[in-house]
């Protein structure tokens, strides 16, 4: 009967995977093209996907510090901005852009839209997807280009490279750390948690199930179970056969889930700086609390917002102050894995 059982889970599961691939490609017919470039991704290229909304404050330094990285190529859906995010990202050379008028939340919070164009331009090539107010960061990072991490994971048969979504921010209220349009984030934001993590393997996916942060910690002491999930596979060698299922929280198929071990593993792993608390975040939250497009079950989140529009303090005195990705290693929040030192 378990045999059964297990078999009947993998069908299940592989008919799930063909119906979120095909939700993509019906869901094609919502963004359309502004600037396609997309002649100029080459076979060997790291390239990025994002969907986004209102970025013009982060999108310099989102650019500049991926392009450092070594992406080559962004791959961007731009949902109905106002504040000039589309026609500078139209100017970028590096960037192919796609604009939709339809419902951020009814294509699964842009991954329909961002599938369909993995699906086109993706297979066979290393993908970043990551939101604009996360920046990836990982082991030697400043020194080590991304197609020296990738060449490390294809030569260690490694598809998937996983990161903690680590929030941070200022010390004192948030809209008292005044920030500006291509400065380092860091800059500003320049305190983390650095404990108070948990995480679980969650069946039929396999995938960590990891919470904590200054958001559990501010906002969600009462009600942990909707705190925000950290843990993300943002890199990922694509085939045409993988489906993102939550975000870039898990993906199918499940075995992709477990490239990812959380804070405290031994698996090599990065960090996405999240940048949400800027001082931009209360009136941005006020906007995003009447759209209702950030969260399945919006009214449940009425009292998050409420407390970001009041720019609130995140700081305690458990903080810690950002020195870089050698603290982070240190602290557990990511791991330099079998990565060689020296190479």
């Amino acid at each position: 009967m378990a045999v059964m059982g297990d078999a009947w889970r993998a069908y299940r599961m592989r008919w799930k995977r063909r119906r979120l691939r095909y939700r993509a490609f019906r869901k094609r017919h919502e963004i359309s093209p502004v600037r396609d470039r997309t002649n100029q991704i080459s076979k060997t290229d790291v390239i990025a996907f994002s969907t986004m909304r209102n970025e013009m404050l982060r999108l310099p330094y989102f650019l500049d510090h991926h392009r450092r990285l070594g992406i080559r190529h962004f791959l961007i859906v731009d949902n109905q901005s106002d504040d000039g995010t589309a026609a500078y990202l139209a100017e970028q050379p590096d960037v192919s852009l796609w604009t939709s008028a339809h419902s951020y939340k009814a294509s699964r919070f842009g991954v329909d839209w961002l599938t369909w164009l993995m699906l086109k331009y993706g297979h066979g090539r290393w993908c970043l997807t990551v939101d604009a107010d996360e920046l990836l960061i990982y082991p030697h990072w400043p020194d080590r280009p991304l197609d020296q991490l990738t060449a490390w994971l294809d030569q260690n048969g490694i598809q998937a490279f996983g990161a903690l979504m680590l929030d941070i921010y200022p010390k004192g209220p948030t809209d008292q750390a005044r920030y500006k349009a291509g400065q380092d984030p860091a800059e500003v934001l320049n305190w983390f948690d650095a404990d108070g993590y948990t995480s679980k393997r969650q069946k039929p996916l396999m995938n960590l199930w990891q919470q904590g942060g200054a958001r559990a910690r501010v906002f969600f002491a009462d009600t942990p179970r909707l705190a925000p999930t950290l843990n993300k596979l943002p890199l990922v060698k694509w085939n045409r056969r993988f489906v993102y299922v939550n975000s870039t929280h898990s993906m199918m198929p499940p075995r992709m889930n477990l490239a990812y071990d959380g804070v405290g593993g031994s698996t090599l792993s990065g960090v996405l700086l999240h940048t949400k608390f800027l001082h931009s975040i209360a009136d941005r939250s006020a906007e995003e609390q009447v759209r209702k497009e950030h969260f399945y079950d919006s009214s449940l989140y009425d009292p998050y917002y409420d407390r970001l529009k009041e720019s609130p303090d995140l700081w305690c005195p458990d903080s810690v102050r950002y020195e870089g990705w050698e603290q982070l290693v240190r602290l557990g929040l990511m791991s330099a894995g079998d990565w060689p030192d020296q190479i």
